[in-house]
């Protein structure tokens, strides 16, 4: 489990404002479930012009929703532009520190938190100023270039790996990892080394046992771990056919964001490794 500090802690056991608004004034979405995060950030502003309401929804570990709930409390009662200069940096120092690892939860938290404002704008016919272009690097997770520029300058990376702790680039298929080395050599002056990963294949038949078989080690490598990582767990009750019956375990079955985000992660991974048919229901005890 990693050694999360008691800002992340309290924000995970206990995060704020969760949920959606009504007819909000800007929307941020990004990441993917099927790709492990995924954030939605809203807010209303008042008639000043300053962060009413704001409130989000997110799968991920305990530092996505940490520091997704940090940001919100952060945020409110702020301008736009204010807002706008919150960094991920910011949120971590909120926190009091995240491991290396989970670095990008709070990038996830700052991106979520311009594409929202630059949707204000956008609904309004104009720009946000912090609206970013370029173009996608890493199309597993969708970063671009400018991103990646971005988070190196910003945090001082120089290796692909902590470009990939801090945004996901690269922890997908690993074909953007030549063009991350680059973009870090272009921002820092040298070059990062890159290793390779192959991409796993899925069979194209399978019997019964091998489908029980292979849904098995599937969570076992695919998704358990993640979830372990953070005091969680999930465990494999039964296949009726392509129905996969399954239970969170530890801090996952006590999440607040389960119910947004267990069903449609899970079988994502079975889909990818096992077989398309396959759909996932959760069992509560």
């Amino acid at each position: 489990m990693w050694d999360y500090t008691d800002g992340v802690m309290e924000q995970f056991h206990h995060p704020r404002n969760v949920g959606k608004i009504d007819n909000p004034d800007g929307v941020g979405e990004v990441g993917s479930l099927s790709c492990g995060d995924a954030l939605t950030l809203m807010f209303k502003l008042d008639a000043e012009g300053r962060i009413d309401d704001v409130k989000f929804q997110t799968f991920g570990c305990a530092s996505a929703i940490a520091s997704s709930s940090v940001l919100t409390e952060m945020i409110k009662g702020m301008t736009l532009e204010e807002a706008a200069k919150v960094t991920n940096r910011d949120i971590v120092n909120k926190l009091g520190g995240l491991p290396d690892q989970k670095m990008h939860c709070s990038v996830m938290g700052q991106e979520a938190l311009e594409a929202a404002i630059a949707d204000y704008y956008t609904r309004r016919g104009g720009t946000a100023p912090t609206t970013q272009t370029g173009s996608i690097v890493c199309t597993c997770f969708g970063v671009t270039d400018e991103e990646i520029r971005k988070v190196v300058a910003e945090n001082d990376l120089t290796t692909v790996e902590e470009v990939t702790n801090f945004c996901k680039a690269g922890g997908g298929c690993g074909g953007c990892k030549e063009r991350i080395a680059e973009l870090v050599e272009e921002v820092q002056g040298q070059r990062a080394s890159v290793e390779h990963k192959a991409k796993p294949t899925r069979p194209a038949k399978l019997t019964n046992i091998q489908k029980i078989q292979l849904v098995q080690e599937t969570i076992n490598a695919q998704i358990r771990p993640t979830l372990q990582s953070d005091g969680g767990d999930i465990e494999l009750l039964d296949v009726e056919g392509n129905k996969v019956l399954v239970a969170f375990r530890g801090m996952c079955a006590q999440c607040k964001m389960a119910e947004y985000t267990m069903k449609d992660v899970v079988e994502a991974r079975l889909k990818e490794f096992v077989s398309d048919d396959l759909f996932v229901e959760e069992v509560k005890d």
